[in-house]
């Protein structure tokens, strides 16, 4: 039996090959056909989308606060060791998020949304981000994946709620200085944001997922059940490395659904895509967005 399983395995070898893809395609004419057919848009987006607007990332090569990078804070552990330092680092960044605007990409997603809902189109944002910028621009049907910097969670509670309070408790007015040499400032717990809910006074944190958690499986289940039904799926300023939302495109690429992909280079799902736009996304994606030829009202 050992065998007969080895020369199946070695046959299925030699007879298996991977699927030739072709190279996506960068005619922005033959997409503006796929987009003027579409009556469900998914478009999935990512940190390239808010670094445009100049919002730091805290990955990569020079992307630090203090001598951390996201991956050193922004985890359960990490707040459970030092809520003090977390909560500094999550007033930074949402003290930045108040001179950062929605830039061109942000607003052709909002305004392509609101003029395709009056011809019984949808239009749904699927985001990694957590700025809220979506929203700023004027999009209403957005699924924050990964949560938001101005909403909070309780600890003891479990409420959640938006919070866009600066500074979001008095003793992190001024903290935050993401310079190196910036001394912690060491808050006492009973000093960080707490919850106002009667009677509970619990600490809160803020509403994202952090590195080892899991996204909410309410979100996750309608962000499938808005997968299976688009048309036409753009991802938009995302690396396609960060799981599970890294495999939603390709999920939807698999069913035959054509996916465009906009982004400052290829990445890791590129080959699977019918299409590729290189370039900055606020620059790519209004003209593929605007209203097209065939569109009445």
């Amino acid at each position: 039996a050992v065998e007969l399983t080895f020369h199946l395995c070695v046959a299925v070898r030699l007879n298996w090959s991977a699927p030739k893809m072709a190279r996506p395609s960068s005619n922005l004419t033959e997409f503006r056909e796929d987009f003027a057919k579409a009556k469900h848009i998914a478009i999935i987006t990512g940190a390239g989308v808010s670094a445009e607007s100049g919002v730091p990332t805290f990955r990569g090569q020079g992307g630090y606060w203090r001598k951390w990078q996201a991956q050193d804070l922004a985890t359960p552990e990490a707040f459970s060791r030092d809520p003090s330092l977390v909560w500094e680092f999550y007033h930074y960044r949402r003290e930045v998020m108040r001179s950062k605007m929605p830039n061109p990409a942000h607003l052709a997603i909002a305004e392509c949304e609101s003029r395709l809902s009056k011809q019984g189109r949808s239009v749904v944002i699927i985001t990694q981000n957590i700025d809220e910028l979506h929203h700023r621009a004027g999009s209403e049907h957005v699924y924050e994946i990964h949560g938001s910097l101005f909403k909070t969670r309780c600890m003891s509670c479990g409420e959640v709620k938006a919070n866009h309070k600066s500074p979001i408790c008095p003793a992190l007015e001024g903290k935050g200085e993401p310079d190196p040499g910036a001394k912690d400032a060491r808050i006492p717990v009973e000093h960080l944001p707490r919850c106002d809910r009667s009677g509970c006074n619990g600490l809160l944190r803020p509403h994202v997922v952090w590195f080892g958690e899991t996204l909410d499986s309410d979100i996750l289940t309608a962000v499938e059940q808005e997968l299976e039904k688009c048309d036409l799926c753009l991802v938009v300023g995302t690396s396609s490395i960060v799981y599970p939302a890294a495999m939603f495109a390709p999920q939807v690429a698999g069913r035959g659904v054509p996916v465009a992909e906009f982004n400052m280079e290829c990445t890791p799902a590129t080959m699977r895509f019918k299409y590729h736009f290189e370039g900055p996304c606020g620059v790519t994606l209004p003209p593929a967005l605007e209203r097209h030829e065939s569109e009445v009202i």
